[in-house]
Protein backbone atom coordinates (compact mmCIF):
# COMPACT_ATOMS: atom_id res chain seq x y z
CA UNK A 1 0.00 0.00 0.00
CA UNK A 2 1.32 3.46 -0.75
CA UNK A 3 0.29 7.25 -0.57
CA UNK A 4 0.69 10.27 -1.94
CA UNK A 5 1.22 12.82 0.53
CA UNK A 6 2.12 16.65 0.31
CA UNK A 7 4.02 18.58 2.72
CA UNK A 8 6.29 21.37 2.27
CA UNK A 9 5.18 22.24 -1.18
CA UNK A 10 6.19 19.41 -2.63
CA UNK A 11 4.18 15.65 -3.47
CA UNK A 12 5.91 12.53 -1.78
CA UNK A 13 4.94 8.97 -2.70
CA UNK A 14 5.79 6.79 0.62
CA UNK A 15 5.08 2.82 1.84
CA UNK A 16 4.86 1.70 5.32
CA UNK A 17 8.41 1.30 6.95
CA UNK A 18 10.42 3.70 4.41
CA UNK A 19 12.50 6.67 4.97
CA UNK A 20 11.56 10.14 4.18
CA UNK A 21 13.88 13.52 4.28
CA UNK A 22 11.03 16.69 4.54
CA UNK A 23 11.37 20.21 4.91
CA UNK A 24 11.26 21.35 8.28
CA UNK A 25 8.65 20.02 10.99
CA UNK A 26 8.26 22.07 14.20
CA UNK A 27 7.96 18.76 16.30
CA UNK A 28 10.68 16.86 18.58
CA UNK A 29 12.87 13.93 17.56
CA UNK A 30 10.94 10.42 18.97
CA UNK A 31 7.78 11.78 18.39
CA UNK A 32 4.77 11.01 15.83
CA UNK A 33 3.71 13.25 12.83
CA UNK A 34 0.67 12.95 11.22
CA UNK A 35 0.08 14.14 7.49
CA UNK A 36 -3.83 14.73 6.71
CA UNK A 37 -3.19 15.92 3.20
CA UNK A 38 -3.17 12.82 1.40
CA UNK A 39 -3.56 13.16 -2.13
CA UNK A 40 -3.86 9.62 -3.00
CA UNK A 41 -4.14 6.15 -1.46
CA UNK A 42 -3.29 3.17 -3.54
CA UNK A 43 -3.02 -0.71 -3.02
CA UNK A 44 -5.83 -3.04 -3.82
CA UNK A 45 -8.11 -0.35 -4.31
CA UNK A 46 -7.03 3.21 -5.36
CA UNK A 47 -8.65 6.42 -4.09
CA UNK A 48 -7.88 9.50 -5.34
CA UNK A 49 -8.60 12.64 -3.71
CA UNK A 50 -10.20 16.20 -5.27
CA UNK A 51 -8.15 16.91 -3.97
CA UNK A 52 -7.91 15.31 -0.71
CA UNK A 53 -8.65 11.86 0.27
CA UNK A 54 -11.36 12.35 2.85
CA UNK A 55 -10.24 10.59 6.31
CA UNK A 56 -7.00 9.22 4.82
CA UNK A 57 -4.27 9.93 7.16
CA UNK A 58 -0.17 8.82 6.98
CA UNK A 59 1.42 8.27 10.59
CA UNK A 60 5.36 8.92 10.72
CA UNK A 61 7.71 8.94 13.56
CA UNK A 62 10.56 11.50 13.87
CA UNK A 63 13.68 10.33 13.46
CA UNK A 64 16.12 13.52 13.41
CA UNK A 65 16.30 17.28 12.85
CA UNK A 66 19.37 17.99 10.77
CA UNK A 67 20.65 20.10 8.02
CA UNK A 68 21.45 18.90 4.42
CA UNK A 69 24.78 19.16 2.67
CA UNK A 70 26.40 22.81 2.29
CA UNK A 71 25.52 24.77 -0.93
CA UNK A 72 27.88 27.10 -2.14
CA UNK A 73 27.02 30.43 -4.52
CA UNK A 74 28.96 32.44 -5.99
CA UNK A 75 28.27 35.23 -7.81
CA UNK A 76 31.09 36.92 -9.77
CA UNK A 77 31.12 39.65 -12.48
CA UNK A 78 34.57 39.93 -14.77
CA UNK A 79 36.83 43.33 -14.89
CA UNK A 80 34.28 44.53 -12.45
CA UNK A 81 36.31 43.93 -9.22
CA UNK A 82 32.80 42.09 -8.10
CA UNK A 83 32.70 38.73 -6.55
CA UNK A 84 30.36 37.70 -3.57
CA UNK A 85 30.26 33.94 -2.14
CA UNK A 86 27.68 32.45 0.28
CA UNK A 87 26.99 29.23 1.83
CA UNK A 88 23.73 27.57 2.82
CA UNK A 89 22.64 24.41 4.21
CA UNK A 90 18.78 23.48 4.21
CA UNK A 91 17.47 22.15 7.63
CA UNK A 92 15.40 19.08 6.89
CA UNK A 93 13.31 16.16 9.01
CA UNK A 94 14.27 13.09 8.95
CA UNK A 95 10.98 10.79 9.18
CA UNK A 96 9.82 7.04 9.02
CA UNK A 97 6.48 5.48 8.24
CA UNK A 98 4.72 3.83 10.28
CA UNK A 99 1.08 3.42 8.90
CA UNK A 100 -1.38 4.59 6.21
CA UNK A 101 -4.97 4.79 6.72
CA UNK A 102 -7.61 5.08 3.93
Amino acid sequence: MFAIIETGGKQLKVEEGQTIYVEKLDVEAGDTFTFDRVLMVGGDTVKVGAPLVEGATVTAKVEKQGKGKKVTIIKFKRRKNYSRKQGHRQPYTKLTIDKIDA
